[in-house]
């Protein structure tokens, strides 16, 4: 017998069945929308923190103070570090750095006020952090040089203080009691590492005003320094360039440890996509434990329709039907249940996928080709392997015997 001719058989025995068989699929059905569901939530929330990530700056490389273990002297890093790291003599593959100190202090504007972060910095920070505007414009050289008391708002600090929606550009804010002018705002950002509740100022004015401690060898500490990297293979270029850079500064020997700390934009990708390949693969295995109880109904059903079909087999066997003849047929009816329930089941999941996807608006669920490809495969390699066991069964009837049930 052919394998069309057994394939019509086994669809022949389906049909006169109908409500077992769609009962029997509900369980892969269940199992695979579960899988295709579950999996694509891990595969969203993968895209929406490396969207985050990305997010906070272009090929970004965070250097800090870091001190060794077992060490008691203070470990800094300086504006001085930045000034060399920002010299493309020493550290070629970066492209803009922008040192940061930072603390929290109250920004008041006509009669609001409120505690938000205030954080000095460089021209060069807009750029590291692929900052945009929403009006006005970022700070300048000339504002550092001048020690200038202008002021850059995040888009949540403007909202804050600005509860009519006036134009913010040229009015003046007071920080810590201090008249500061507004030159610009920053879009809104969202996400990880947001600037949106923070006022930016020049470098110089924050460390003359705010934050006037210094090291004790008289140079100016900041909270960290971040650097661009012109592009990702060179990441691994610029961190041994600042290694050397900032050991050679802080007068470390060969046997001394780093002072510091460097954490690349890729490793924190890295570490992120491992966490959530992790969590996907954990949704998955769960969605996979409702596949298992499908398989076991799969199995449950055809060895009833084995006993019941006895005497059919009996018969089939009579009239020439070979051990193979039985063994394909119920084995084609336990795939073709499994894979129809299978792709049931992905369309199921594909809307339960979309519907999660429409009531949360910081996750976009991705229902992706290999989610598809392994829901399909494995609801058919269940149908195959749960459906072994009863076809082998029914193949080894004996005619007679058969014949003989009742």
């Amino acid at each position: 017998m052919s394998i069309l001719e057994s394939m019509h058989t086994a669809l022949t025995g389906l049909t006169t069945n109908k409500l077992r068989v769609a009962l029997t699929m509900l369980g892969i059905i269940i199992g695979v929308a579960a899988v295709v569901t579950l999996m694509s939530v891990g595969q969203g929330v993968q895209s929406a923190i490396t969207n985050q990530i990305q997010g906070i700056g272009s090929n970004l490389v965070f250097i800090r103070a870091d001190r060794p273990e077992g060490s008691t002297a203070p470990a800094y890093v300086t504006t001085a570090d930045a000034e060399a790291l920002a010299d493309p003599f020493n550290a070629p593959s970066l492209v803009a750095v922008a040192p940061v100190v930072q603390g929290t202090l109250p920004v008041a504007y006509q009669d609001t006020s409120v505690d938000v972060t205030i954080a000095g910095t460089n021209s060069q920070y807009a750029r590291v952090r692929s900052l945009n505007l929403a009006m006005g414009s970022f700070l300048t050289e000339a504002d550092l040089e001048d020690q200038a008391r202008v002021a850059v708002l995040g888009w949540q600090v403007y909202t804050d203080l600005s509860t009519d929606g006036e134009y913010p550009v040229g009015q003046t804010v007071t920080i810590d009691g201090h008249p500061f002018e507004v030159v610009g705002v920053l879009k809104e950002q969202g996400g990880l590492g947001a600037d949106d509740d923070t006022v930016f100022m020049p470098l110089t004015t924050a460390q003359m005003r705010f934050f006037p401690s210094r090291t004790l060898s008289g140079e100016w500490p900041v909270a960290v320094i971040y650097a661009s990297v012109a592009d990702t293979a060179q990441v691994d270029a610029a961190t041994q360039q600042i290694t050397d850079t900032l050991r050679e500064r802080h007068g470390l020997s060969a046997d001394d440890q780093n002072d510091f700390q460097i954490i690349s934009q890729q490793a924190i990708l890295d570490v992120a996509g491992q966490i959530t390949g992790v969590l996907t693969l954990f949704l998955g295995a769960i969605a996979g434990i409702s596949l298992l109880v499908g398989g076991i109904g799969i199995m449950n059903i055809m060895l009833v329709s084995v006993t019941e079909r006895t005497r059919e087999v009996g018969i089939r066997k009579a009239v020439g039907a070979t051990r193979r003849d039985i063994l394909l047929q119920f084995l084609l009816e336990a795939i073709v249940i499994s894979f129809l329930g299978g792709v049931l089941g992905i369309l199921l999941g594909a809307v339960g996928a979309n519907l999660i996807s429409n009531l949360s608006s910081e996750l976009t669920t991705r229902v992706t080709l290999q989610v598809v490809a392994l829901a399909a495969g494995v609801s058919s390699a269940i149908g195959l392997v749960f459906g072994v066991y009863p076809a082998m069964r029914a193949a080894r009837l004996h005619p007679i015997d058969a014949l003989r049930y009742e």
